[in-house]
């Protein structure tokens, strides 16, 4: 495409991630046009780049996408690269309008009811505009009091974090407790010593892979899709516990923790202590590094669109737009319910918002019948 030219899309996807490449199969699937860009090189490298030992908290029966079951054993928990590679070949096997090495930089209105993107290609108009940068197009918080640090301190974000070897010896301080926190702070604990601080937001009340857990998981599914929703009370008030401090630990517990001498504190980080970290309730912690599982702040600069609410999440309901038809966002935490941010629960986003364009295409391709 040249950069002097615009090419004419009836739907932009922008992420080719599970709810990206599930929404562009439902659309082909209907008969619409759609394109996918990606500023990977390859699909499913955002996976790629997670630490070495992340397994989903899913079993493998529940995590493929519509139109392809995942490989291996059905109750296995599939590590990282297992999801990237699924991914590509989800891509490959449905033939999906992926295009790769493309970054979108800005999207604007057309002035006619579309969009117009610009990427580092050319510009793109769209009639349609799906969102679906989901966890990785997130930019990593850091508290402000991390800049007071001695500078011999080792600071690692958790989207930064591969493995232990990347840490020098000596205590670390991990800094959130939702899963993220609890699992790398497990890991990391099994070779040196380490605390982990923040505030507990719960756990799974069973094991991942038990035989509990696979007699209860349905059931566990059932209350993530359909009773923790943005329907209910008790869903609306654990959608803002998510997104504004986690989600619960999944796959470690805190008798784990314990039993590798995790010391555990609820108390936050509050700054520095001539250099060292100091916890909010006057701990200070000799850390000689510290990696911070303290989330994302939503990146959605580029969207110059009227669409962001004051807590800097989109406004909208099931990934639907209601002030500005035609834009669309899916892979958002919490997007429907808790299971959003689980493989099963994204795939249905992806298939809401995939009918939502396809009622919004006929309705505006159908003419009246004369008389």
């Amino acid at each position: 495409m040249s950069r002097h030219t615009t090419e004419n899309v009836e739907t932009l996807i922008v992420g080719a991630g599970q709810t990206g490449l599930a929404t562009a199969y439902h659309l082909k699937r209907t008969g619409h046009d759609a394109l996918v860009l990606d500023a990977n090189e390859r699909v499913g490298d955002n996976w790629r780049r997670q630490w070495d030992s992340l397994r989903l908290y899913t079993p493998a029966r529940y995590d493929g996408l519509p139109g392809l079951p995942f490989p291996g054993d059905p109750w296995s928990f599939p590590g990282k690269d297992d999801v990237a590679d699924y991914l590509e070949a989800y891509a490959e096997h449905h033939a999906l309008p992926v295009r790769l090495g493309t970054r979108v930089r800005a999207l604007d209105p057309d002035g006619g009811g579309g969009f117009v993107a610009t990427t580092s290609d050319g510009l793109i108009r769209a009639d349609q505009v799906v969102v679906a940068t989901g966890t990785f197009g997130r930019t990593p918080y850091v508290p402000a009091g991390a800049a007071e640090l001695d500078d011999a301190i080792v600071q690692l974000h958790s989207s930064r974090y591969r493995r232990p070897g990347q840490l020098p010896d000596g205590r670390i301080l991990v800094v959130g407790a939702a899963h993220s926190g609890t699992d790398i702070a497990y890991e990391l604990a099994e070779s040196r010593p380490v605390t982990l601080c923040g505030r507990d937001v719960g756990e799974l009340p069973v094991t991942l892979g038990s035989g509990r857990f696979k007699a209860v998981f349905p059931l566990l599914l059932f209350v993530f899709g359909h009773v923790l929703t943005r329907r209910t009370p008790i869903g609306r008030k654990k959608l803002d516990e998510v997104r504004h401090h986690g989600g619960p630990a999944l796959r470690v517990k805190r008798a784990d923790l314990a039993a590798r001498g995790v010391v555990r504190t609820e108390a936050r980080f509050a700054g520095a202590d001539d250099g060292s970290p100091v916890l909010d309730d006057g701990t200070v912690v000799d850390a000689a590094a510290v990696v911070w599982c303290t989330g994302f702040r939503q990146a959605f600069d580029w969207i110059h669109l009227d669409v962001i609410g004051d807590d800097g999440w989109p406004r909208e309901y099931r990934g639907v737009v209601a002030d500005v038809p035609g834009l669309y966002f899916c892979g958002l935490s919490f997007q429907f319910g808790f299971a959003s941010m689980l493989l099963p629960g994204a795939s249905r986003d992806a298939a809401y918002v995939a009918c939502r364009i396809d009622e919004r295409v006929r309705s505006r391709t159908r003419r009246p019948v004369a008389a």
